[in-house]
């Protein structure tokens, strides 16, 4: 216990300082956290002091420490999903469709064709081809759901058009790809494998037959007979229930507890009182101690330090082009489609560009599962962080405004 209090100390002050000079420098607060992980790693603390790393933070020691910040992941999600704004969903949900479909489709088929000469140089031993580029194309694919969900919220924006079609979108990208996940699993763990598929599929489709047409409609009619637009003591507790059942049965599915959470705000019945309630007493203690947790731990077990060479470099390089490429193309060209204005479809581009951690917890089973090898893990990993790097800039660029009081605070008035 002493352990885990000690970690817990150093990782959120790395994490508070590294998110101020984030902050400071225009980036959002979680690429500080995020680099501040790498710090507390292998590849700067644990090169430069070793013996006082492995004290620290030993391999063994990490259980309870993922445990509570896997929690706090599963709470932010379920106050993002309760803020979404249906309104803002029902007047772009053609954009968000649209735009879904294409921003998974092209870099997949980008990925598909890079894949051979990325398998001849950075494969393991023994891994067939299919396997490769399903893991490949998914890793190009993805949108990092939490990572967004956080910018959005750091921007206030989450309650926007923008912000609300954004994360639509990015919900559906990460579903599908953990959806391509299982498949891809199954193809390297064949015993079994067809069976497990279809009773993963037929109990998800329960699930969200369960979420949709049971407990939103209960909480719907609860909400009415309710007198009092103040949520109770017990009706709180009742609430965090239904969140951490919804999030332990995607779990168990198969899918990811995070959906589970964010489904489960979306459940939630549309009560100001009810929402301000639940944001006054969760958010402070989940951002400000669980989620820098589950952002410094996925650092903290980054390597950085693989990249070596010229060659590595610009295969990395490439990587990065192919994986903003076919994102940001894909969502410019499906918003465009569907009528939005090149700003906006810029912003939404720019938005589910967002890799972050979805992105490394995906490498991190691809390597796991021995389909990528530990140099090509790597150069994955950095596009992870520098796709996630330009969205701020990117945004700032095309002059999306940014709502957050703390912003206020820290950027000075322009001159007229």
């Amino acid at each position: 216990m002493t352990l885990l209090l000690l970690q817990m100390v150093v990782v959120i002050l790395t994490a508070l300082v590294c998110g101020w000079i984030a902050r400071r420098l225009g980036q959002a607060r979680v690429i500080g956290e995020i680099i501040g992980g790498i710090l507390l790693g292998p590849s700067v603390f644990g090169r430069i002091a070793p013996h006082a790393s492995a004290v620290l933070f030993p391999p063994n020691s990490f259980g309870p420490f993922e445990v509570l910040s896997n929690i706090g992941l599963v709470l932010f999600l379920f106050l993002i999903g309760s803020e979404l704004d249906y309104e803002h969903l029902r007047k772009q949900r053609l954009t968000a469709t649209l735009t879904s479909t294409l921003s998974i489709l092209l870099p997949f088929a980008l990925a598909i064709a890079a894949a051979p000469a990325l398998r001849a140089h950075f494969a393991p031993e023994g891994i067939g081809s299919l396997p490769f580029t399903l893991f490949l194309g998914i890793s190009m694919s993805i949108t990092a759901f939490p990572v967004l969900a956080r910018i959005l919220e750091e921007r206030g924006l989450q309650s926007t058009s923008l912000g609300a079609t954004a994360l639509m979108c990015a919900a559906v990208d990460d579903v599908c790809a953990w959806s391509l996940l299982a498949v891809a699993l199954t193809l390297i763990q064949p015993t079994g494998s067809a069976t497990t598929l279809y009773h993963r599929l037929l109990w998800l489709a329960v699930y969200l037959f369960v979420m949709i047409f049971v407990v939103r409609p209960v909480g719907k009619r609860l909400a009415q007979r309710k007198t009092s637009i103040t949520l109770s003591y017990e009706h709180f507790a009742a609430i965090l229930a239904v969140v951490l059942a919804s999030a332990a049965a995607t779990e168990a599915i198969g899918v990811h507890p995070l959906f589970g959470a964010f489904l489960a705000g979306l459940c939630l019945p549309r009560i100001k009182g009810w929402q301000n309630t639940l944001r006054t007493r969760l958010d402070t203690i989940v951002t400000a101690l669980l989620l820098p947790l589950f952002f410094a731990l996925t650092g903290m077990r980054t390597r950085l330090d693989l990249l070596t060479g010229t060659h590595i470099w610009l295969w990395t390089g490439l990587v990065l082009l192919i994986a903003v490429a076919g994102k940001i193309g894909g969502a410019v060209i499906a918003a465009r489609w569907t009528g939005q204005p090149w700003k906006y479809a810029w912003a939404l581009g720019a938005l589910l560009n967002t890799r972050g951690l979805v992105e490394l917890i995906v490498l991190n089973i691809a390597y796991k599962a021995h389909v990528f090898s530990p140099t090509l893990f790597t150069m994955l990993v950095v596009m992870a962080l520098i796709t996630t790097m330009m969205t701020t800039p990117l945004l700032n660029r095309l002059g999306i405004e940014d709502r957050s009081e703390q912003a206020r605070d820290l950027v000075p008035p322009r001159a007229a």
